[in-house]
């Protein structure tokens, strides 16, 4: 037999009638209806489930980045404490630690409790006494004046307060604001607080609720009269180029500061939020893969009644040539084109709400009068979403490894079939 004459061995794979009986195998016919309801909700499944991880995971990712920059904006990636006496040489170890290479900020801290006052209410706060230099170097304050400045701050006797703390006292620059200390001088029927005014010289707004509402900050001076402290300093922050390599910056500080010394980093500070937000994000992406996996079962489901429904029209094919490698690519593409376009519809639809979120959550908030995201119980005073490039990746990876691999078997069977016994009870 001449080459010419000899028998075909098959199409080529994935060739144009392949793709045609499979796409059309995905539209809806009287017969079929129920069988494309199933592939509606696989693919509907399967768009909502990696829109949704897609977005849950980006909110994650902003809520640490925000709350890591708001806390590190505000307090020192390393609190230096005094051992064994108290910091009266603070401005020679604050001198010694700025020349350790990375350190950007070193700030000398008084801290303490009191409770402020004005006519119209009452709040506690927590006083830090700062150099105006090192408040203005502040990112989360120097940049978020809203009222007043801080030029001058040092010799101004007055004092910068938050926002929040603002309104709620009823309070605005250049007003006074009452700050109450139960330790203060001691007089022979006993300790009598210390009530002191300070003018308001400026107000900030950091965007963290539970800062905007309680910090005080006034000199390091007016802190150390206020809180009786002669000439010492409660602590030293300091900050540095890099958070993440804050073990190697306490052994260089260590060195330098000169004297014994007690240091606590931020991941000590901050241990059981960052741990508890990092557990909550893990579960959040394992319950959520779940709604993926359900969708994909949806496939397989969906595309076992296919393979069952269309037995005879396998049958047929086989008998006029189709190979079972033809038969299975049908299937297959039928159930891939549900899995690929609902991940990227997925994909498309989380990252459309991500770049909007903030604008949603108003539009929900106005349309349902309420608050749908509470300043006062998630410390931000706006959703925030972080889209990580990888992660996106890795969703959408899994997405179309599940939503392929769910159409494996199907399809394996549809290549199986024998078209005699198909055909015997047509």
């Amino acid at each position: 037999m001449s080459k010419d004459m000899a028998e075909p061995t098959g199409t080529r794979p994935f060739s144009a009638y392949e793709w045609m009986l499979s796409l059309r195998y995905l539209r809806a016919r009287r017969k079929e209806g129920f069988i494309s309801v199933i592939a509606g909700f696989s693919f509907l499944g399967i768009m909502l489930g990696v829109a949704t991880l897609i977005i849950v995971m980006a909110v994650m990712n902003g809520f640490r980045k925000e709350l890591l920059d708001k806390i590190l904006g505000l307090n020192g990636h390393l609190l230096v404490q005094p051992l064994e006496s108290p910091l009266t040489d603070w401005k020679e170890v604050a001198a010694r630690i700025a020349k350790v290479d990375g350190v950007m900020l070193v700030s000398p801290v008084v801290e303490g409790q009191a409770l402020s006052s004005s006519p119209f209410g009452s709040s506690g706060v927590l006083v830090r006494g700062l150099l105006g230099e090192s408040l203005s170097k502040l990112p989360s304050i120097g940049n978020r004046i809203v009222q007043g400045t801080l030029d001058g701050f040092d010799t101004s006797e007055g004092v910068a307060i938050g926002k929040r703390l603002a309104n709620q006292l009823s309070l605005r620059t250049g007003d006074n604001i009452t700050l109450v200390h139960p330790k203060g001088a001691t007089t022979p029927l006993g300790v009598v607080p210390r009530i002191k005014p300070y003018k308001i010289v400026a107000v900030f707004e950091v965007g963290m609720s539970e800062y905007d509402s309680a910090f005080v900050f006034m000199p390091i001076s007016e802190a150390q009269a206020f809180f009786n402290r002669s000439g010492d300093v409660t602590a030293i922050e300091v900050y540095t180029n890099n958070p993440d390599r804050v073990q190697t910056f306490r052994k260089l500080i260590a060195e330098a500061a000169g004297r014994p010394i007690f240091m606590i980093d931020w991941t000590q500070r901050n241990a059981t939020f960052f741990n508890a937000l990092q557990v909550e994000r893990n579960v959040m992406f394992l319950i959520l893969t779940l709604i993926v996996l359900v969708a994909a079962f949806n496939v397989v489901s969906g595309l076992i009644m296919l393979v069952k429904d269309k037995s005879s029209d396998i049958a047929i094919l086989r008998t006029i040539g189709a190979t079972p490698g033809s038969v299975m690519r049908i299937f297959f593409i039928t159930g891939a084109s549900i899995g690929v376009v609902g991940t990227l519809g997925g994909f498309l639809l989380g990252v459309a709400v991500c770049a909007n979120i903030e604008s949603i959550r108003q539009f929900i908030s106005w349309a349902t009068q309420r608050e749908v995201f509470d300043p006062t119980l998630y410390f931000l005073s706006r959703l925030p979403a972080e889209l990580d490039v990888r992660e996106t990746t890795a969703v959408v990876v899994m997405s179309l490894t599940l939503s392929v691999a769910a159409t494996l078997y199907p399809s394996f069977r549809a290549a199986r079939l024998d078209p005699v016994e198909a055909l015997r009870y047509e």
